[in-house]
């Protein structure tokens, strides 16, 4: 099961590469979130488990909902039209850092020790090289990429803001499994995007068998059976063993780049995307 987390979650990066070759970058976004959302209805209703009623759950879910779905979806899909899904799925491995960063502000336990400090410090040391800062004035491509590389960025300092708020106002207060909470963001998402879809989703599309395939893997596995199989490795592994996967997946999507559309993976890259690997363990390792 574990193999089969990381394998899903680092072929998303590849899912929304092929897919942006025919919807627009909204249309991934919010098409992947409705898709994930009905999926998992289905195994609520599947499993016969029960949706939450506390009202201020749901409140604080559109927190969630926008931060960890909405705002991240957006910026990766409409970075895939420019970024290698390889380079994408090193710079997500970025978010544990992000989530340190915004835990310490947020949560009065929370304190940035020296080996956290040092972690994070590592791990940006690790994004400059993976994105090759010192080509920033000679290197037309660099300040081409630039933007959607800060795109990644900001997706994931969005999911260090939505795992902070969890675990500021959710965690601890309900006791409902995971599988329910993630239900339930996913559905607090799917209606959000399904009132986004007529504004800003209705852009001409080039239909083909492949991008469709693409989206619907995206959504149904990538944003809704994946978070079902995660459930299980947490129970089984253990939450400290399940945390693991964040080191597998970039591995997972820079191979599936490579390989499946043939993507040029650079020495920086690889020395960076180590370093921010060392970073993230370093930061995790202190908890």
């Amino acid at each position: 099961m574990f193999a089969a987390l990381a394998l899903v979650w680092g072929a998303s990066f590849l899912f929304m590469k092929v897919a942006v070759a025919a919807f627009d970058p909204a249309q991934v976004a919010l098409g992947r979130i409705i898709l994930g959302a009905v999926t998992l209805a289905a195994i609520m209703a599947l499993t016969r488990r029960r949706w939450p009623r506390e009202r201020r759950l749901w409140l604080h879910m559109v927190v969630v909902a926008v931060f960890l779905c909405l705002l991240p979806f957006l910026l990766f899909a409409w970075a895939a039209q420019s970024l290698p899904s390889g380079l994408s799925a090193i710079l997500n491995a970025t978010t544990p850092l992000w989530t340190t960063l915004v835990a310490v502000v947020v949560l009065p336990s929370e304190r940035m020790t020296a080996r956290r400090m040092t972690g994070v410090i590592i791990g940006a040391v690790g994004v400059a090289i993976v994105m090759g800062v010192w080509d920033v004035v000679s290197s037309p491509e660099f300040a081409a990429s630039l933007p959607a590389q800060l795109a990644c960025l900001g997706a994931t300092a969005s999911y260090g803001i939505a795992f902070g708020w969890m675990r500021r106002f959710i965690t601890g207060t309900h006791t409902h499994d995971s599988v329910t909470i993630a239900s339930t963001q996913m559905a607090v998402a799917g209606t959000l995007a399904a009132l986004l879809f007529p504004a800003i989703g209705l852009s001409p599309v080039a239909w083909a068998p492949v991008p469709v395939l693409a989206l619907v893997a995206l959504g149904c596995l990538g944003t809704g059976i994946v978070y079902v199989w995660n459930t299980r490795v947490v129970n089984e592994w253990g939450a400290v063993g399940a945390s693991t996967v964040t080191y597998v997946i970039p591995v997972v999507g820079v191979a599936l780049g490579i390989l499946v559309l043939g993507e040029r993976f650079t020495l920086n890259e690889l020395i960076g995307a180590v370093i921010v690997i060392d970073g993230v363990l370093l930061v995790q390792r202190s908890r």
